[in-house]
C-alpha cells in the first residue's frame, strides 16, 4: 500500500500531498498525524521556504476527515485500535493543527485544489495563503447536516475571508459552491486548466523561494496577526516586523543586487 501522504522536494520548496484517492482524501488518523508531522518539518527546515498542498487524483482536494475512521474516534463511536489511532486521540489538537488553527505557520503555502474540497478539506484550505483551484472544484461545509460543527477554524475564518452572507450561507446550509464563485469571493486566487495545476503552483512557490526569507516571513506573520486589530495595534506589528527585516543582511543584500544589476542572493539572514 502507498503511503497516505506523499513528500517531494523541489529546491526550496517542499510538496504535500494528500494520498488516498480511493477515499477522496479523507483525512484518516494517519494521514492527519503524518500531515501535522510534514507540516511540523517544513516550519523548522530553514532549507524550506515554501509550501504546496494537494490532492492526489482528480476527484477531490480533501472531502474532510474521515467518517469510518476519524470522526468516530473524536465522537467515542468507535475505540482506537492502532497506534496511529492512539496518537490522533492523545495528541490533542492535532486534528486543528493541520489547518493551521493554534499554530504558526511561518511558511507561505500555496493550496493547489484538483476536485471537491469539503469539511476539513476547507478548513485546511482556509489556512493556507494562496490558492488555486481546477475548473471542476467544489467548495463546501456540510458539518450542520451531519449534526457536527466546523472546529478547526471556519467559523472565525470564512467570514473574515468571503462576504458574510455567502459564509452564512455556506455553514448554515451545508451547500456547495463553484470554482468560479470561490473565485468571485475571493476564497480562491485563480482558476487553473487541471493539466497545468501542480506547474502553476510551482511557479508561485519558487518565484517566493526566490525572495527574502526573513521577508517573506515577516510579511505573512504580520498579515496574520494584524487579522482583527486595530489600525494603530497593526501598525505596530509592523513596525516590528519593519526592525527585524531591516537589521538583516538580506535588507543589505537586496537593494545592492539590484544596483548591480545580478540576481540576489538571500541567505535568510
Amino acid at each position: 500500500m502507498s503511503a497516505p501522504l506523499l513528500i517531494d522536494r523541489q529546491g526550496a520548496v517542499a510538496i504535500l500531498t494528500l494520498n488516498r484517492p480511493e477515499a477522496r482524501n479523507a483525512l484518516s488518523p494517519e494521514l492527519t498525524c503524518r500531515l501535522a508531522d510534514a507540516i511540523d518539518e517544513a516550519a523548522a527546515d530553514p532549507g524550506i521556504r515554501a509550501v504546496i498542498l494537494t490532492g492526489a487524483g482528480d476527484k477531490a482536494f480533501c472531502s474532510g476527515g474521515d467518517l469510518a475512521l476519524a470522526l468516530p474516534l473524536l465522537s467515542g463511536a468507535r475505540q482506537p485500535q492502532t497506534d496511529w489511532d492512539r496518537r490522533f486521540l492523545a495528541d490533542r489538537g492535532i486534528d486543528t493543527r493541520i489547518a493551521f488553527r493554534g499554530f504558526e505557520m511561518n511558511k507561505p503555502v500555496i493550496a493547489a485544489v484538483n476536485g471537491a474540497c469539503m469539511a476539513g478539506g476547507m478548513e485546511v484550505l482556509l489556512g493556507t495563503d494562496i490558492r488555486l483551484a481546477v475548473p471542476e472544484a467544489r467548495f463546501a461545509l456540510p458539518e450542520a447536516a451531519r449534526g457536527v460543527i466546523p472546529f478547526a477554524g471556519a467559523l472565525v475564518r470564512l467570514p473574515r475571508q468571503i462576504p458574510y452572507a455567502l459564509a452564512m450561507e455556506m455553514l448554515l446550509t451545508g451547500g456547495a459552491i463553484d470554482a468560479q464563485t470561490a473565485l468571485r469571493a475571493g476564497l480562491i486566487s485563480r482558476i487553473v486548466d487541471p493539466a497545468g495545476l501542480l506547474e502553476a503552483a510551482l511557479e508561485i512557490a519558487h518565484r517566493i523561494a526566490a525572495n527574502a526569507p526573513v521577508a517573506v516571513q515577516q510579511i505573512k506573520r504580520t498579515v496574520t496577526a494584524a487579522s482583527g486589530l486595530t489600525l494603530d495595534q497593526g501598525y505596530a506589528l509592523e513596525d516590528t516586523a519593519k526592525a527585524v527585516v531591516m537589521a538583516t543582511e538580506d535588507a543589505r543584500e537586496g537593494p545592492r543586487a539590484f544596483m548591480q544589476k545580478r540576481a540576489p542572493v538571500y541567505k535568510g539572514v
